[in-house]
């Protein structure tokens, strides 16, 4: 098994604000910069602590620019090139479709219907013209089953969940329920998931 360092991108202002970001490309925010810069010393620290060479490893992003900015300051953290990484379409957010830029407070007001839905199956509930978190399992185990080494990697949480039902760390219905944090990395490992901050 592969282990991965996976790291969430830092806070934007959508964040901030609870609106759905999905595959709208919404920039770090200055918070999100700083947890970004914090991760890249807690994966020297990491790396340091257990050997490990960073520049053998493979660091793969999500193409949204929130997920690359945190990469080049997570790799800043580590003296390494800004670009020396890839971007893999796969680790894109989960797809909110049309509910993207709204607030779930909104869409209680707006679409309830759905939204009680969503409450009821979150695992998968499809927003519309989006995508489920089954989908984006299925996404997630696809792209783990094509790593040759380990690997560092920027993404969402949606694909963080993702992974997590993929690995069995997680049930199907509990995974979408999981909170994951910024300024935080998690280790994929072995079948298990430790959380360092």
């Amino acid at each position: 098994m592969r282990t991965v360092y996976y790291i969430r991108h830092g806070e934007t202002d959508w964040n901030a604000g609870g609106r759905l970001q999905g595959h709208r490309d919404i920039p770090l925010n200055d918070t999100g910069r700083a947890q970004a810069r914090h991760c890249g010393l807690v994966l020297r620290d990491l790396f340091a602590k257990d050997g490990i060479d960073a520049a053998a490893l493979d660091y793969v992003s999500s193409p949204l620019s929130r997920a690359t900015e945190t990469m080049q300051l997570v790799r800043d953290g580590l003296q390494l090139p800004r670009d020396g990484f890839r971007r893999d379409d796969q680790l894109i957010e989960l797809s909110f479709g049309d509910w993207e830029g709204s607030t779930i407070a909104l869409l209680h007001q707006n679409d309830a219907v759905r939204i009680a839905q969503r409450e009821h199956d979150k695992f998968h509930f499809v927003p519309p013209n989006g995508e489920s978190y089954q989908m984006v399992e299925a996404r997630m185990k696809r792209w783990y089953d094509g790593l040759t080494g380990d690997a560092v990697v920027t993404a969402h949480g949606g694909t963080c969940r993702g992974l997590m039902a993929s690995l069995g760390i997680a049930q199907r219905a509990a995974a979408p329920l999981i909170d994951i944090a910024q300024g935080v990395v998690y280790v994929f490992r072995g079948g298990k998931l430790t959380r360092y901050a």
